[in-house]
């Protein structure tokens, strides 16, 4: 499956503004654009914890996809916040295991100047 197609079907990450870099063979970048409709505060600086999620697992997913060529729903994700993302964000996505019905994924959100998040996503690959 091509990386365009698998966000084709994917409207929300577009109604986000999340936008894949790259991605080779089990690693996968992407990231979005900090604009006040994606903030929490008031003062529009900071991202809801609900789009570093999003970014997380959307760039998770298409590292995965990378290897198995199909699309992976998401079973689980857990993410742990270390900072307020205070800018535009971005992830970087390493598959860990890759097994015939499950895939693990590790992602970092960071911005700028900033390690924002931890991510470990398991996904359904058969």
């Amino acid at each position: 499956m091509e990386i365009d197609t698998f966000f084709e079907e994917m409207p929300f990450a577009d109604l986000l503004g999340i936008e894949v870099t790259a991605v080779e063979e089990g690693h996968a970048e992407g990231r979005v654009e900090l604009r006040e409709a994606l903030t929490w505060d008031a003062d529009g600086t900071t991202a809801h914890g609900g789009v570093t999620f999003t970014l997380a697992d959307t760039v998770g997913g298409a590292a995965l996809v990378s290897l198995v060529e199909q699309p992976v729903p998401t079973v689980d994700m857990r993410i742990d916040y270390l900072e307020a993302g205070t800018g535009d964000l971005t992830a970087e996505a390493d598959v860990v295991r890759l097994g015939e019905e499950i895939g693990v994924v590790e992602v970092g959100v960071f911005t700028e100047e900033t390690h924002v998040a931890d991510a470990r996503g398991v996904y359904k690959t058969g």
